[in-house]
């Protein structure tokens, strides 16, 4: 792609089954972006429906359809969509038309103006259910602000516009799209949130479910050790592993001046607990070194991709 014909701005689209609103969500893209130089990712993961037709009827030089060869889920369908993009700035959308890409144009204006790494969305007036979205939510965003310290109010809104090189440095997979703001907050990305626009669904069914709640905070886990230790996990294993060492060690050195004094020590409970208390303290010691070379080695590693593509339909990167 020449420099003359670079996107100001690529709009990505994760879709999985969405055969009744894909096509009229691009018509609603392509018409609240006519003036702003643009184009738009779909990624389709994994859809068993007719989804891909309804893109590949609307392929253009400015609509790509990047197809995945299995599902692989939201986070490395965006994965994806970032990998294929080459706007100098990326938006997300989901496929559901929930999301308003009338809400786009400003978003990015803010960014420019302001200078902002991210401008995220905050659903106002959110066309869901109360019990099965609203509460959960409302204490999904409450845990994630504490555990992560990134003062946003709406971290399941996918809508969110950002720089292309923030988006490039996420690196998303699991269910790791709803955190993208305490992602990017690691590498110090400044950040603001705007109301949106919220409708609710027209067609299809929700992909939310019980178990996706599980995966979230098992991500959300991974977020506070990343964002705590990360850079230094020899502070939490290397810690656990002394205070351990020294419980251990006193212990030993009570039962030892036990022994010099005449009394049998073998077989009592604190013998055992010295014992594993010394001995884990030197393996969790152990450990931190070497989570401590693991994590030099993966940031110092050459980036892969956690995806594979079946076909790109449409653009100039259109594949053969």
């Amino acid at each position: 792609m020449s420099a003359a014909h670079v996107p100001l701005l690529s709009v990505v689209i994760p879709v999985l089954n969405e055969e009744d609103s894909v096509g009229l969500l691009i018509d609603k893209v392509q018409e609240a972006l006519a003036a702003v130089s643009h184009e738009i990712v779909i990624v389709d993961d994994g859809s068993t429906d007719t989804s891909q037709d309804r893109v590949r009827e609307k392929i253009s030089a400015t609509v790509i359809l990047v197809t995945l060869k299995k599902n692989y889920g939201q986070s490395t369908a965006m994965a994806a969509g970032i990998d294929h993009a080459a706007g100098a700035y990326i938006a997300f959308l989901d496929g559901d038309l929930q999301n308003d890409p009338a809400d786009i144009p400003a978003m990015l204006e803010r960014l420019q103006a302001d200078d902002w790494d991210i401008v995220a969305g905050r659903r106002c007036q959110r066309k869901d259910g109360i019990l099965v979205r609203k509460i959960p939510s409302r204490i999904a965003n409450w845990l994630v602000r504490r555990i992560t310290n990134v003062a946003l109010s709406d971290f399941g809104c996918t809508l969110k516009v950002m720089k292309a090189d923030v988006a490039r440095d996420l690196q998303l997979h699991g269910e790791m799209h709803r955190f993208i703001p305490a992602i990017a907050s690691l590498s110090g990305a400044s950040m603001t949130e705007v109301d949106v626009r919220h409708h609710p669904r027209r067609f299809g069914q929700s992909k939310y479910n019980l178990s996706r709640t599980f995966r979230v905070i098992s991500d959300l886990m991974l977020i506070y050790f990343m964002r705590r230790y990360a850079q230094k996990p020899m502070h939490i294993f290397g810690t656990a592993g002394f205070l351990a060492f020294i419980a251990g060690s006193l212990i030993n050195l009570y039962l030892l001046a036990l022994k010099v004094q005449g009394q049998d020590i073998w077989g009592k409970p604190l013998l055992i607990l010295g014992m594993i208390l010394l001995l884990g303290g030197i393996q969790l010691v152990t450990i931190g070194i070497l989570t401590d070379i693991g994590m030099r080695t993966y940031q110092e590693a050459s980036q892969r991709t956690h995806y594979r593509v079946r076909k790109i339909y449409g653009g100039p990167r259109e594949s053969l």
